[in-house]
């Protein structure tokens, strides 16, 4: 019988025709730049982002790395959220291979950093001090979408300051369903931006980097020192293709079950959600019984959920409406 993994969007299985496009599509070896399904993805992802070019990555992780190490040398620093994934999640890769610092500031209630709070960290043109030379945000961030206004500031405040200015864009394609505009209306303010093909779109693998020329040669060149050159990978490039080209339309979907979803669990005794903060496909829930017993308790109805203090859940592609019911019928019994 169907599980219902509310762990995260990462879970997603390949449809059935996003499997047929995999199978036939053509394929080289890419780090000769031969992959002709590959350069076909790149060329998509940078027209549909609106940048000069882009690269084929294994991972949000890796295409963030590849920014921060195309943006940066060694000893400069990068400011960004003190729970960002460009920090807090993807091993230190800045550190570990770049000597690239980080400078982390919290996030405000809203997901974006404070321009004020960010300029006071930006350190002086002194040798006592890194270089400041990058300023990373995360869109959307824990589900929340950073406010056009806000990116049209931080772009200003990055051109004064003399900063670069990155995206990670996992979930660009969510905030731009959210804000009902077309994605490039998010990514004309950003130097790069990574944007994530295996969460809400549905790839099995995969993310691209997009920016400038002489950005993603640098990156190009990071990757291949990463172990990255993927050789016949236009069999995963399809995949990647399939799900811009068919799976962004429907995000909005996704959202309307976090939705109902975070109002049904809402009414009942023991679980706190904050429904307003409820954007896109994420909710977070404070929960008054023990985590364990609750995971537990789901799971023998075939409901798997996050095992940590803070409820976390994530609709996508692979949950639907009834699945949504279900879903608040099984928490109910639990805590009726």
């Amino acid at each position: 019988m169907k599980q219902i993994d509310l762990r995260s969007d990462t879970v997603t299985k390949p449809s059935a025709e996003m499997l047929e496009v995999m199978v036939k599509a053509p394929v080289g070896d890419d780090v000769y730049g031969e992959d002709p399904t590959i350069n076909k993805l790149e060329a998509l992802a940078a027209k549909m982002l609106g940048t000069q070019e882009a690269i084929f990555c294994t991972s949000g992780t890796q295409s963030n790395l590849l920014a921060l190490l195309a943006h940066c040398e060694r000893g400069d620093e990068y400011i960004v959220g003190q729970q960002a994934h460009t920090y807090r999640y993807e091993g230190g890769g800045a550190a570990v291979f770049g000597s690239i610092q980080p400078q982390p500031l919290d996030f405000e209630a809203d997901g974006t950093l404070s321009l004020e709070k960010v300029s006071q960290f930006i350190k002086p043109d002194d040798f006592h001090f890194a270089n400041t030379s990058l300023l990373c945000l995360e869109n959307t961030q824990a589900g929340k979408v950073l406010p056009l206004e806000y990116l049209k500031e931080a772009r200003k405040f990055t051109i004064d300051k003399g900063l670069m200015l990155h995206l990670d864009g996992a979930r660009i394609f969510n905030a731009a369903a959210k804000l009902k505009v077309d994605v490039k209306e998010i990514t004309q303010y950003f130097d790069t931006i990574s944007c994530c093909l295996s969460k809400g779109l549905g790839a099995p693998v995969g993310s691209v980097l997009c920016g400038p020329k002489h950005l993603i040669k640098k990156a190009r060149r990071w990757r291949k020192v990463l172990g990255g050159g993927m050789r016949q990978a236009g069999i995963l490039a399809a995949a990647g293709i399939f799900a811009l080209s068919n799976n962004i339309q429907r995000l909005k979907k996704d959202h309307e079950n976090a939705l109902a979803l975070a109002q049904g669990l809402s009414e009942i005794d023991g679980i706190h959600i904050d429904v307003e903060m409820v954007q896109t496909n994420i909710l977070f829930a404070d929960i008054t019984a023990d985590m364990g017993s609750l995971c537990n308790f789901l799971k023998k109805k075939r409901i798997i959920i996050g095992k940590s203090n803070k409820l976390r859940i994530v609709t996508h592609l692979d949950i639907s409406g009834e699945d949504i019911d279900y879903t608040i019928k099984a928490f109910k019994e639990f805590f009726g």
